[in-house]
């Protein structure tokens, strides 16, 4: 049995129960978000958090058995055309259109389209 456990055994026998065992905390006063040392900021913070880009060349369902049936080799058909701009989402949201670039043997995405809030609002309807 641990220590504090015996403490409050002995306790609740003796029928000091809880009161007993409180101790006063002193918690220091403190504003939301502000540190003594440190000086309030924008939102300068933001620019460091990771997120996630995506871009879509296309989509297409098939049943299970289909799937199952690919190997090395398979083409999978997409349901855009070649001319359409490339779907790019940041966190699995649509953000911007653009067409695929090649920048030092290494594929790129050229900005052609970015999607407007008001754009985006729409979209989820």
């Amino acid at each position: 049995m641990s220590e504090e456990s015996r403490e409050w055994s002995e306790a609740e026998e003796t029928g000091s129960g809880t009161a007993a065992m409180a101790q006063d905390v002193d918690f220091a006063d403190m504003e939301p978000g502000i540190h003594e040392d440190e000086e309030p900021h924008g939102m300068e913070f933001l620019l460091d958090i990771p997120l996630d880009i995506t871009v879509e060349l296309g989509r297409t369902r098939m049943p299970i058995g289909d799937l199952l049936k690919l190997s090395q080799g398979s083409v999978v058909e997409l349901n855009k055309l070649i001319n359409q701009p490339l779907d790019i989402f940041v966190n699995q949201k649509l953000m911007a259109q653009g067409e695929v670039v090649v920048v030092n043997e290494k594929f790129g995405v050229r900005l052609s389209h970015i999607i407007s809030p008001g754009e985006r609002v729409k979209s989820l309807t």
